[in-house]
């Protein structure tokens, strides 16, 4: 009889009291402590394991754990006899920092304090007796929502010393999603103050504590050393292409396959590979996303799980905001295509904007990428570097991004479907009608403070072909700023049935007002333009006949939108 799967429980001590699907990862113990790192930061996507790993951890070492050795007979760490003497042997200081996702500085700060508050309060018999002085006391009960930065920034460092005097051993911290208040800051504008703050606290309870006997900490990204690690120069940092670890978060193909067997699951293996695999850590090609395996093995349903998890604010963020190179290559992506890009996994959060190699880099580590290859390149200004081939990692991730496309035109969803329409039928006067009431409704939200569409509109014009792509995927190939004859068209649809429907090549132009007085000589240098260039170069070659491909010209002027031919 297979195991009851249980979704959502994080907590070690419940899935096995309870005999829960598990997959046995506590030899990540064995190889975390044998590594004898002083300070380690490992970085997975989310919904990848993290806590309840952390959770294991815990109930390993915590001399407070009234768990003790049951909860690990019959796994691999509890065959290792040294393992089974050092489990139970260390005090430990667990927190995370998961539910920080506040809007403002203040009460994210504040949310920490209060977990810091709740930490203090479980240790709270260290008041008893004589193993505190008054003066230590005195910084104990200080510790609350409302506490300075002074006390809020030592206070893991303190407890670290008081529990150390109590247990006569050094502790272990555990601190997991570490950065999920960096994310939060970044998106929400607070990250100059929540850095400055995140940096004390991380000095004083990392680096110079001299009460800590291992730290572990995990999170999505790894914040740059310079935001918040600038002073941690001891710290192991372990990111998705690290080697090390490589199989301890997510299942491998054989976890899988073997879950699908107890569950009478094994004829879906080929559907839940392409849904769910695709992950890479170091050189393990072979990780399942175990959000939803799990999930699936308890509804037996193919659906995006993990994409809908939880917020892809950030990812969102930075594909409608970036520029229209990123567009382009996003565009890549969602055809099924691979983009090589170079990759910097140490996240520098507000470079985000301006750096197209770091939103690749945040993408990879969050999960939504994965590596297909890697390859040395001499770069043209000198030197060489790593070029990575990406892709988006499996089908549940295309969906996902599929469905964030459409939201983005949900506002003026009946009215782009319109325009769709009317593109489809060759109708110009509908298509000038719809497209100027999408471009009314839509501008805005394409808008990157710095750069409004309507200053930009290249922004706004690639957010378009992506909704394009996303409701024409199924009649036609589409693709953007390609070669074909003699230039570099903006926009192709290639039919997959040349006998239905026509090609169509379209060509933005921003109205140039010293040489075009009016839009429709916008409009019509557009269109000069896919003749002069051949750009139906390429549709020919595929076989489709001249009179079947169809050149629009789309001139704009701000919001003004006009489309001839």
């Amino acid at each position: 009889m297979p195991r009851t799967v249980s979704i959502g429980c994080q907590d070690f001590e419940t899935i096995r009291r309870e005999n829960c699907f598990y997959v046995d990862k506590t030899l990540f113990i064995q190889e975390w402590w044998e590594q004898m790192d002083s300070v380690t930061l490992i970085t997975r996507p989310r919904r990848f394991g993290k806590t309840l790993l952390m959770s294991m951890v815990e109930k390993f070492f915590s001399m407070d754990s009234t768990a003790g050795e049951n909860l690990f007979q019959g796994l691999k760490i509890w065959e290792i006899e040294e393992y089974r003497k050092l489990q139970g042997s260390y005090p430990v200081i667990s927190l995370s920092f998961a539910s920080i996702k506040e809007q403002n500085y203040h009460l994210a700060r504040r949310k920490i304090c209060q977990i810091l508050s709740g930490l203090y309060s479980q240790y709270r018999f260290l008041l008893n007796g004589d193993i505190l002085d008054n003066k230590e006391k005195k910084f104990f009960e200080s510790v609350s929502a409302d506490m300075e930065d002074v006390e809020a920034t030592l206070a893991i460092q303190q407890l670290s010393l008081y529990l150390s005097r109590y247990y006569g051993k050094k502790v272990i911290i555990l601190l997991d999603e570490y950065d999920t208040p960096m994310q939060e800051a970044y998106v929400n504008g607070y990250w100059d103050e929540m850095t400055f703050f995140i940096r004390s606290l991380f000095n004083a309870a990392f680096k110079t504590n001299l009460y800590l006997e291992r730290a572990l900490l995990t999170g999505i990204t790894r914040v740059s050393k310079e935001s918040i690690f600038s002073d941690l120069n001891h710290l192991r940092v372990i990111v998705t292409t690290s080697e090390a670890y490589e199989d301890s978060f997510g299942f491998t193909e054989q976890e899988v396959f073997e879950a699908l067997d107890e569950f009478g699951l094994s004829e879906q293996r080929a559907d839940v590979k392409s849904w769910y695999d695709g992950f890479t850590f170091g050189k393990r090609m072979d990780i399942y996303n175990p959000w939803s395996i799990i999930n699936y093995l308890k509804t037996k349903k193919l659906e995006a799980y993990w994409a809908n998890s939880s917020s892809n604010a950030l990812a969102g963020k930075l594909i409608r905001e970036g520029n229209k190179d990123i567009k382009q290559e996003f565009e890549r992506l969602l055809c099924g295509e691979f983009i090589c890009a170079e990759i910097d996994e140490q996240i520098v959060y507000n470079q985000l904007e301006q750096d197209e190699q770091a939103v690749w880099s945040l993408l990879l580590a969050g999960g939504y990428l994965r590596v297909n290859n890697i390859e040395t390149r001499t770069r043209a200004y000198g030197g060489w570097g790593l070029a990575y081939e990406l892709c988006l990692t499996n089908l549940e991730v295309q969906i996902m991004f599929g469905n964030m496309i459409h939201k983005w035109f949900g506002r003026a969803s009946s009215v782009y479907n319109d325009f769709i329409k009317a593109l489809l039928a060759d109708d110009i006067k509908a298509m000038n009608v719809y497209m100027n009431k999408v471009a009314f409704a839509t501008f805005s939200y394409f808008d990157t403070g710095k750069n409004p569409s309507e200053q930009e509109p290249e922004r706004f014009y690639h957010g378009f072909v992506l909704g394009l792509l996303v409701d024409l995927a199924d009649r036609y190939t589409l693709t953007s700023n390609r070669e074909s004859g003699f230039g570099r068209y903006d926009v192709m649809l290639e039919p997959k049935d040349l006998e239905k429907d026509d090609g169509i090549i379209i060509e933005f132009k921003v109205q140039d007002k010293d040489e075009e007085q009016e839009l429709l000589d916008t409009v019509k240098a557009a269109v000069r333009q896919i003749e002069e260039k051949h750009y139906e170069a390429i549709l020919l070659e595929r076989g489709i006949v001249k009179d079947r491909i169809r050149k629009y010209g789309f001139a704009f002027c701000g919001k003004t939108v006009l489309i001839g031919k």
